[in-house]
């Protein structure tokens, strides 16, 4: 199986997968570094302060605080950070501008969101694809998500979710992608 970027789930990290936990570490460390600057801190403090960060999200997570995201893992992370940074720089005696508001700390807003890869605009297709995707069974999700999103053999899906052999596995992921195809069919006859 090849070694690509994968979408980290609330499972994953609860699992203690350190693969995904080590992930989400290295994927925002140095985004969240970039974004610290601008407070005019010491490079050790934002160090300290995203690994502060980073730890209690690791205990909000394991601890059962986040039962769901309502952002992405780095608009979280980004939160808990910012909120650490305002804290070190009241201890500092350093004053926080007045354009940022304390209060939407944890939230998402467009400082956080900068330093996030931006979302391209769907087209039409990956639109019909998102709406009948979600109008799937949770199995079919997935099964698909495993096979062309993770890159999972049909051996690995079977191994990981207890199917009896690899022809039901095909045949499972066949009906999936033919409920898919005529959904999408249905919706958009050309």
């Amino acid at each position: 199986m090849k070694e690509a970027k994968t979408e980290i789930t609330l499972e994953d990290l609860r699992q203690g997968s350190d693969m995904a936990l080590k992930q989400v570490y290295e994927d925002n460390r140095e985004k969240f570094l970039n974004f610290a600057r601008r407070y005019h801190l010491s490079d050790e403090e934002n160090i300290d302060i995203y690994q502060d960060a980073y730890v209690i999200f690791y205990d909000n997570v394991m601890n059962g605080k986040v039962e769901r995201f309502t952002s992405s893992i780095a608009t979280y992370l980004f939160g808990i950070g910012k909120y650490l940074i305002f804290e070190r720089m009241k201890k500092n005696k350093k004053t926080v501008s007045s354009k940022f508001d304390l209060t939407l700390v944890g939230k998402e807003d467009e400082l956080v969101d900068g330093f996030e890869m931006e979302e391209q605009e769907l087209t039409p297709e990956q639109v019909l694809l998102k709406k009948h995707f979600g109008g799937l069974g949770q199995k079919c999700q997935e099964l698909l998500t495993l096979f062309y999103y993770r890159g999972y053999t049909i051996q690995e899906i079977m191994e990981a979710r207890d199917y009896n052999s690899e022809n039901v596995v095909k045949a499972a992921k066949s009906r999936c992608m033919k409920t898919l195809r005529e959904r999408i069919q249905a919706n958009n006859p050309d």
